[in-house]
């Protein structure tokens, strides 16, 4: 039988989670409104909502949507992120189980994290041109080091004892590395994704600002606005920009939840 309860806290939480936003989009529309806040400077909400809809109907620069440009992106950003992801869960996992890897990357791994992604853009253009995979690989910059952070403290987490009688056991490196390991490092793969997404995401669309000077993508659709002086379609692009985090956000923790019942389930019988 279906747990309906579940699905009403669900909608309870995110309800409570975005109460704060509402408040302050009625506050901003009352500011706007009553000219305490000029909308030259600063667009009341549901002007900003009108914006969306122009850019979905008639686009910006006329005839390019705001589908295209936001397939673009995130396509930019899955490509990015999922090449991020394929090499820094391995080895973070073998960074994380075996201390001599770890000694031997580690100072290369730390002399390049405190580098931002964006100034890695012009090598990028020099690198890949200006294309998807110039932009794509500064989204796995933004993405790698704190999926491959949290891997590596997810592996190096689990206790010796647990690795040490699964051994007496008769259990095989292959089998620790597979039933131990790694499942106990999924939580902190998770907590490393949504941070990696959001930085990603951030990330992308400042190398579209900075970057990109025609085609697709929201950095390009944002910049194009701000030259034909529509700020309502700046702030727009940017609603869109911060509402897709957030969704993406959600996503990730929702697959996380679906991924990870075996916590509550051990908990429980715990």
């Amino acid at each position: 039988m279906r747990n309906y309860g579940q699905g009403f806290d669900f909608f309870k939480k995110w309800f409570d989670f975005i109460k704060p936003l509402l408040f302050l989009l009625i506050v901003l529309e009352i500011c706007t409104f009553y000219g305490i806040i000029p909308q030259h400077i600063f667009p009341s909400p549901h002007r900003i909502a009108v914006g969306i809809i122009e850019l979905s109907s008639s686009g910006m620069p006329p005839g390019y949507r705001l589908l295209n440009h936001f397939t673009a992106s995130l396509i930019r950003v899955f490509v990015g992120f999922s090449a991020a992801f394929i090499v820094s869960f391995p080895l973070g996992i073998l960074m994380g189980r075996y201390g001599i890897v770890n000694r031997y990357l580690s100072p290369i791994i730390e002399s390049l994290r405190p580098v931002p992604p964006l100034a890695w853009l012009p090598i990028s253009v020099l690198w890949f041109g200006l294309g998807i995979v110039s932009k794509s690989f500064l989204i796995f910059l933004g993405a790698f080091f704190p999926l491959l952070s949290n891997t590596i403290l997810g592996a190096s987490s689990v206790e010796k004892e647990i690795v040490e009688g699964a051994m007496t056991l008769g259990a095989k490196e292959r089998d620790i590395l597979l039933k131990i390991i790694i499942p106990a490092s999924l939580p902190y793969v998770f907590t490393g994704a949504r941070i990696g997404m959001g930085i990603g995401w951030m990330t992308l669309v400042a190398a579209e600002l900075t970057g990109v000077k025609s085609g697709f993508g929201l950095g390009y659709m944002i910049m194009t606005a701000r030259d034909l002086q529509r700020i309502d379609l700046v702030f727009s692009g940017m609603a869109v920009i911060g509402i897709t985090g957030l969704l993406i956000d959600l996503l990730v923790r929702v697959f996380e939840n679906r991924v990870l019942r075996w916590k509550s389930y051990s908990a429980i019988k715990g």
